[in-house]
């Protein structure tokens, strides 16, 4: 079996565990959820869940990984021993599986458009509907795309947690963060940027209502990988010194960092072009901005292919990001319960991911009349278990766990680095408050509006 591994550096965990929090949707998901919600308020509320409710659970998670060092099923195992929480282990090991596998389906879609993007198809495409439609209807190209990223996943996978994991965070996130300041530069300098800034910055709070409050819940939950091991793996790879909640702090900051900065890019193009809504929704990325970038740059159209380049390439690296952390919780579990070597734990996800992401990619093609819990497709399906099932339960499965089942000395003595560290006596009190009170109960509410709603 191999000998568990750390991360090398302060900075390889932060950059890390911020891959795992980045991807589509910060980029995707947010922007839409602004737009959806009345921008600059919905920002506001979102920052305040994020702070509330995502870092006590990043932090949770943390916890419970490094205390163990074990993959998120013998963590449970180890730490409440003869009990069924070992549950929530397998729960996290299975969502984290599943969501890779049909995540895999829209990275693979990033992927085809930055194909698109380079060879000059997404700026000169006269209609952008038509062209998403035909691509992710065809039988065999969506797949060849799918087992594309899985492929990159792999291949940082393979390479192991400082070789692999680690060295690509180092390489990938900065690559990242330098795109989304050039794009935003970009984006600053069309004629719709004055709008878009006023919408994002300039908050309405009479539009605040329930349903604004619980998409800015569900957002924060859903957009920083709490909930499906990823966390708690990377968390089990921390040095002894690492300071927990001093990493949970600086991911929640890259992580808003990078939604904010997503709706920088995007909304100022939307309303140069005076067009296209706002809250266009999901279709925004792969349909309607196309015809923006066209749009917006009909009078130079090489800095209109620069920006869609940049833009998909954008995409990719975060789908890239939020895949290895992924991916690194189910090998860990095959490597530590089976005895595989890494290379051949790795392949078996990989393989595994490749045949359900190519189901789930043909339930928009070929399969799309084959149908499973109230009429929903493979990727539906996918889907609803997943983050409306599975994600919420575990959620408020940690919370009780680290909030009510650890002792409370032990979960201080992590925060603390074995008291080695010195807090104020408010920053205990509030975390406990936060995880075992107002975490598992907005999390409920997120369960319940997904559900019933």
């Amino acid at each position: 079996m191999e000998k568990r591994a750390t991360f090398g550096s302060k900075i390889g965990i932060v950059l890390a565990a911020a891959g795992s929090a980045v991807g589509l949707g910060n980029i995707w998901r947010f922007p839409t959820e602004v737009g959806e919600n009345g921008g600059a308020v919905f920002i506001i509320i979102y920052i305040l869940c994020v702070v509330l409710i995502g870092m006590p659970l990043m932090t949770a998670e943390f916890i419970v990984g490094r205390k163990t060092h074990k993959n998120p099923v013998d963590a449970y195992r180890s730490l409440a021993p003869g009990t069924g929480w070992v549950m929530q282990g397998i729960l996290g090991i299975f969502v984290a599986w599943i969501i890779l596998s049909y995540y895999s389906v829209v990275a693979g879609w990033t992927l085809q458009y930055l194909i698109s993007a380079v060879t000059g198809k997404v700026t000169t495409m006269s209609d952008s509907a038509a062209y998403f439609t035909h691509f992710t209807q065809s039988a065999w190209m969506p797949l060849v795309m799918v087992a594309g990223v899985l492929l990159m996943s792999h291949w940082v996978i393979v390479h192991g947690v400082q070789g692999g994991i680690e060295r690509y965070s180092k390489f990938l996130m900065p690559l990242l963060l330098l795109i989304i300041a050039v794009l935003v530069g970009g984006s600053f300098a069309m004629p719709g940027s004055d709008e878009a800034l006023r919408f994002m910055l300039k908050p309405d709070f009479s539009k605040i209502n329930g349903d604004v409050l619980l998409s800015a819940m569900g957002q924060a939950f859903f957009s920083l990988s709490v909930g499906m091991g990823a966390l708690l793996t990377y968390g089990s790879y921390f040095t002894d010194d690492a300071k927990l909640m001093t990493t949970a702090r600086k991911v929640v900051v890259i992580d808003t960092l990078v939604a904010i900065m997503g709706g920088f890019i995007i909304f100022p193009a939307v309303f140069s072009v005076q067009t296209v809504a706002p809250d266009a929704g999901p279709g925004l990325v792969f349909i309607t901005l196309p015809s923006v970038f066209q749009m917006a740059f009909a009078n130079v159209p090489m800095v209109g292919w620069v920006f869609a380049v940049m833009f998909y390439l954008l995409l990719l690296l975060a789908a890239l990001t939020s895949m290895i952390s992924l991916h690194e919780p189910v090998t860990a579990f095959l490597i530590e319960r089976t005895g595989l070597s890494r290379p051949v734990a790795t392949t078996v996800v990989t393989v595994t991911c490749i045949l359900l992401g190519s189901l789930c990619s043909l339930s928009f093609g070929p399969l799309a009349d084959v149908r499973f819990l109230f009429g929903m497709t493979f990727f539906d399906f996918f889907d609803f278990i997943s983050a409306k099932i599975i994600m919420p339960i575990g959620g408020i499965l940690l919370s009780i766990f680290v909030g009510w089942y650890l002792p409370k000395d032990m979960v201080i003595k992590e925060l603390t680095n074995n008291h080695t560290l010195r807090f104020p006596r408010w920053l205990f009190v509030s975390f406990f408050f936060l995880i075992r009170w107002v975490a598992p109960l907005a999390i409920l509410a997120i369960f319940i509006d997904e559900l019933l709603f």
